[in-house]
């Protein structure tokens, strides 16, 4: 088709319009603001005009079909699915991408699309699903199972996926000072029996959450070194990293992908957006289809937008935490009275603008085993002073320590103003979460309280993984509570290592008496237990009518895009 045909020269024209008006926009800017307030950069916004344009070659007036692509997605067909970029906000950041160790939000996040492992955890109710995995495991005797692979599985460099990479990956994962050592504690050993059969031993005899643990452990190359794991990993999932930097993560298709979940669009992209107002103007002016931690005090704002938005009840967690190496933390009725001093209410509706709840139990309720716990603190302020009398202690100064994430420095005013009432002198210091815990790390009594977050069901939501985050045989009970030498422990982890042996009603009925031996002890515990709200152009479409389909929100941090795609 000729360029002077009138159909394209009024689509030339209304692309000379939208030029023009964009650099006069530049020249006026409302309330004086910034370039940087506008809903598209100038590279952005001519980007997208110019892939269009180059369409116009390929498009006749009445219909036909072709192909294109811009940056936000609209490179698929009117009423197709896929073919454009999937576009995120994401409100972490990291260098550590490695999926054998980090614990950061977003390569956690974005390596679900990139690393698969045996099986893989549907974080919408953390079901399983196999991802290497060809099927369940095979069970040899009580101890010792086995798991084919899937048949022809390729990392996207094109190497072939064996068992050793399987193996080497749990050695990674299990390497001294690891994270993830407790909650792989379940296994002896996992072998290569040969090239397409992992062999696994447990500790535990009929270990009955082996598809859960094994999620934990994503598979890398063998030959891989930790440096380019850490820099930019290789995987056998659906996408590929294409580039990393400070400030963008940008995934495309693996080419060698045959697994069930493949991706259908041309690009993923996340954009490092953890500043809470850049990333709802982001998400509202749709240069972003979703977006993660959306603020409760803009939620109205995204809604009137046309966003659709998931609330999600989740584990994450706001919590104390006593140095119990010293008086008077060291005093059951002490830490009881800290907890019973606390308006928790006042904390939902100042701090956290009601997107939150008091905890019941370490579970939040809307999960499987929740168990309301035989205590259960609610904001008593005579019972409170009534436990200080009993303990026999005159409170006196003390610094509670908090990282510097919103929330939780936003709670901190209302817990220092209740111990304070409670008879304390309370001094606030707020900090990073690396400097706040480097600081508690030196040990030596370095510490009273810490006010923090922490959510360790991005790893899976099973009871004896979600305690041994914290009440592991790690640094959390060895140095920062300190916890591990009690009495208490101890028959704490009794309980645990009985209901990892059974199931059903008698492995509940174990963990419940783990619940409630933690909700009368409170070395560390939750203040407020969470809700995550995500938005997305679902239903309705973005300024360039894309919307993302199949797309929903999850209660911990992090994004699901398993079969999810834009639609036009």
């Amino acid at each position: 088709m000729s360029w002077g045909s009138p159909c394209n020269l009024k689509v030339i024209a209304w692309y000379v319009c939208r030029v023009f008006d964009y650099e006069r926009a530049l020249l006026v800017l409302p309330n004086g603001g910034s370039m940087k307030e506008m809903n598209l950069s100038r590279r952005s916004f001519l980007g997208a005009a110019g892939v269009a344009a180059a369409g116009l070659g390929l498009v006749g007036c009445g219909g036909g079909s072709g192909s294109g692509s811009s940056d936000s997605g609209s490179g698929a067909a009117a009423g197709a699915t896929g073919g454009g970029t999937l576009t995120a906000g994401s409100a972490y950041s990291t260098q550590n991408y490695h999926p054998s160790s980090t614990s950061s939000a977003l390569a956690l996040s974005t390596n679900w699309n990139v690393v698969e492992g045996l099986y893989g955890l549907d974080y919408h109710d953390y079901s399983t699903f196999p991802e290497l995995a060809d099927g369940d495991p095979t069970q040899v005797d009580e101890t010792h199972f086995e798991v084919k692979l899937r048949a022809d599985a390729k990392f996207s460099d094109g190497n072939p996926v064996t068992a050793a990479d399987v193996a080497k990956s749990f050695e990674r994962c299990t390497a001294e000072g690891n994270v993830y050592i407790p909650m792989l504690a379940p296994f002896a050993s996992i072998s290569a029996k040969d090239d397409t059969t992992v062999a696994i031993e447990t500790t535990v005899p009929n270990f009955g959450l082996i598809k859960e643990r094994l999620a934990i452990i994503r598979v890398v190359p063998a030959a891989a070194s930790d440096d380019e794991l850490t820099k930019q990993p290789v995987g056998s999932g659906p996408w590929m990293y294409s580039s990393i930097s400070d400030s963008e993560v940008d995934l495309v298709p693996n080419p060698n992908y045959n697994g069930e979940h493949p991706a259908k669009d041309n690009a993923l992209n996340f954009s490092v957006l953890k500043d809470a107002t850049a990333r709802v103007t982001a998400q509202q002016e749709g240069t972003t289809l979703v977006s993660e931690s959306v603020p409760a005090d803009q939620i109205d704002q995204l809604k009137a937008a046309g966003c659709t938005i998931d609330t999600v009840q989740g584990f994450g967690t706001r919590f104390m935490m006593f140095d119990i190496a010293k008086a008077p933390w060291d005093n059951v009725k002490v830490r009881q009275a800290v907890m019973y001093a606390l308006n928790y209410d006042q904390m939902i509706t100042n701090a956290l603008s009601g997107m939150a709840a008091a905890p019941k139990s370490y579970l939040p309720e809307t999960f499987t085993n929740f168990h309301e716990a035989s205590t259960v603190y609610t904001y008593d302020p005579e019972k409170a002073k009534s436990l200080i009398e009993e303990s026999g202690i005159t409170p006196g100064d003390i610094t509670l320590l908090t990282t510097d994430n919103d929330q939780v420095v936003a709670m901190s005013t209302q817990i220092k103003q209740d111990l304070d009432a409670l008879g304390f002198n309370t001094t606030i210091q707020s900090d990073t979460s690396a400097a706040t815990y480097a600081n508690i790390d030196q040990g030596a009594n370095a510490y009273d309280l810490l006010l923090a977050p922490g959510d360790p069901s991005c790893f899976g939501a099973d009871p004896d993984l979600l305690l041994n985050w914290w009440y592991g045989d790690n640094i959390w009970m060895q140095t920062r509570c300190p916890w591990k030498d009690s009495a208490e422990y101890t028959k704490l982890h009794e309980l645990m290592d009985q209901a990892l042996q059974t199931s059903g009603d008698e492995q509940q009925d174990l963990w419940n008496q783990c619940f409630d031996l933690l909700a009368e002890n409170v070395p560390l515990y939750p203040v407020l237990q969470v809700q995550t709200t995500t938005a997305s152009w679902g239903e309705t479409p973005n300024a360039e009518g894309v919307t993302v389909s199949g797309f929903k929100g999850i209660g911990t941090t992090g994004l699901s895009f398993t079969d999810v795609a834009t639609a036009q």
